[in-house]
């Protein structure tokens, strides 16, 4: 049946049929996270595509070789290839769900049910012949474009113009009209959704958050991330509680896309407000680099607060509507500008302050944060002259100084968790609960710290994935990636494309989930004098007992 449906098939070539099933095979071998069934369709569906493509264009270089036409196929051939792929693509699907199952072990999650697998040929099916088609189309325009200017110039020349205008109108089109459009549906989509209010969460009463009583902020331009952020957080009482020892109501200052109308005047805004609650005079100050939304990751926020009893000040600022999903691909130079105005501002006005009168100056930032929060510094030492810390979590690839880091690393040292210069001031965890890598060298001055996981698909996506192999796929994998991950040409990057959405799903200490492991971080970065593993267990579970109440600074100032 199968094989009398193929013979009747619109056109399909039967070198291209085989290269996609190869493919489509291929895909279902492991990546860095389990993937469902759609997600598995997904990938098998455009491997296969591409697979498709290659073999025409392999065949089509053949037959230009060896100067022949289109030899026509014989339904026996087609009949083997039907037989072959329902074998190949049965096998593939019971490894695949072998594989899948085994990851979600790795990164604590539940198995996906195997029963779910039924759904994975169907979603590879539409996305093959809707991506083939939308090629057919192109190809189609192409000839069409080609013939109607071989009117007026040769056949060649006809040919080399017809594909460049249809590559620039593709360009155009994805990346300008259609492009626009939907971005900027999206963006008032999620503008919309700023405006909201998170459940639970009530304007503070205490002066030293923005939207509080005297703040220079007014509380509806903080959007919904930045109301969440100010409204919730410990107080000195659960510090002192926590800690035993006497606190501070920590300061949290915040300014939103609606605050004012760009980033260096947020920027202005966010100094002043800090300046107004006090900010600068306490011992502690931490400048945030905020995710897509304007998030600042709680569990970080809550860990420096009660490491340093209270005394401290936390600013942020938001710098777009989109989530983090989105903001990773159209949001970069939004990040950047944020980061560097922020950090900028506050560094202009603390290094003004007489040197012993000066607050101990750190830097955060998570996932598109981290990048945001690179671009205020030059290098390592930069880092080391201005601040007394930073903390940089699930760093994007595309992170300028992380990639300069990464790539300079010490001989020997993996790429999941690298040695920089002998970590004199740079370094690398996957664990931050373990002494930090490497162990028993001196790291004297500021304790710059990225947190990564192995198996986090933010980290570790790149466009050259497509092409060339990555260090951390020749190296030894990870402690929570599969050893038999490989990577392979074109499908190991779009694998990991579809790892991303995912990416928040694992349990924390894996994929792109820290929550948790800033304590341990924080308490590295800030030198912690008797930190032991049971302080830390306690911490983690008061940081998570607090946010699961979802405490908010109104009800604990009662």
């Amino acid at each position: 049946m199968f094989a009398r449906w193929w013979a009747r098939r619109p056109g399909y070539a039967l070198p291209g049929a085989w290269t996609a099933l190869v493919f489509a095979c291929l895909s279902f071998t492991p990546s860095l996270l389990p993937r469902p069934a759609f997600f598995q369709g997904f990938v098998a569906g455009v491997s296969a595509a591409i697979g498709y493509g290659l073999g025409v264009l392999g065949a089509w270089v053949w037959r230009e070789f060896a100067d022949r036409g289109v030899r026509r196929t014989r339904p026996a051939s087609w009949r083997w290839f039907g037989v072959l792929a329902c074998v190949a693509l049965v096998l593939a699907l019971i490894l695949g769900v072998w594989w899948q199952r085994a990851a979600a072990t790795l990164v604590g999650l539940t198995p996906e049910a195997p029963l779910a697998t039924v759904l994975v040929l169907p979603v590879a099916a539409v996305f093959f012949v809707v991506l083939v088609g939308a090629g057919r189309l192109v190809a189609a325009g192409y000839r069409l474009l080609a013939r109607w200017l071989g009117r007026v110039m040769g056949a060649r020349a006809a040919r080399a113009l017809g594909g460049v205008t249809v590559v620039v109108l593709a360009v155009l089109l994805l990346d300008g009209v259609l492009g626009n459009a939907v971005m900027g549906g999206v963006n008032s989509m999620f503008s919309v959704r700023d405006a909201s209010t998170q459940e639970g969460v009530v304007q503070p009463t205490t002066p030293d958050r923005s939207g509080g009583p005297g703040s220079l902020v007014p509380w509806d331009s903080l959007g919904m991330q930045g109301r969440s952020f100010v409204a919730r957080g410990p107080n000195a009482a659960r510090i002192a509680q926590a800690t035993g020892a006497s606190a501070e109501n920590p300061i949290r200052i915040y300014t939103g896309l609606d605050s004012a109308p760009d980033a260096e005047a947020r920027a202005a805004l966010a100094v002043r407000d800090l300046e107004r609650a006090g900010g600068f005079e306490r011992a502690n100050l931490l400048v945030v680099t905020t995710t897509g939304t304007g998030w600042v990751e709680p569990s970080s926020a809550n860990a420096f607060e009660y490491l340093t009893g209270g005394d401290s000040a936390t600013v942020a600022m938001q710098y777009s509507f989109l989530p983090s999903a989105i903001s990773f691909l159209v949001d970069q130079q939004r990040a950047r500008d944020a980061g560097r105005a922020l950090f900028d501002a506050v560094y202009e006005k603390w290094s003004n302050l007489p040197a012993d009168h000066r607050p101990r100056l750190y830097v955060f930032g998570e996932s598109l944060g981290s990048f945001g929060g690179e671009t205020a510094f030059s290098g390592e030492y930069d880092m080391a002259n201005r601040v007394s810390g930073a903390l940089f979590t699930g760093p994007p690839n595309f992170n300028p100084l992380y990639r300069s880091f990464v790539d300079h690393r010490d001989a020997g040292s993996p790429e999941i968790e690298p040695v920089y210069r002998e970590g004199r001031i740079v370094r690398f965890t996957n664990v931050p609960s373990r002494p930090t890598p490497p162990v028993g060298k001196p790291w004297d001055r500021a304790h710059v710290l990225y947190l990564q996981h192995a198996s986090d698909p933010i980290t570790w996506w790149s466009p050259s994935l497509i092409l060339n192999r990555p260090d951390w796929l020749e190296e030894p994998r990870g402690r929570d990636v599969l050893p038999s991950t490989r990577w392979i040409p074109f499908v190991t990057f779009w694998q990991l494309t579809a790892d991303m959405p995912l990416s928040m799903e694992p349990g924390p200490g894996h994929g792109h989930n820290f929550s948790g492991e800033h304590v341990d971080a924080w308490a590295t970065i800030l030198k912690v004098p008797g930190w032991t593993p049971e302080k830390a267990a306690a911490l983690k579970q008061t940081i998570r007992a607090n946010l699961s109440a979802g405490y908010t600074a109104t009800v604990l100032d009662k």
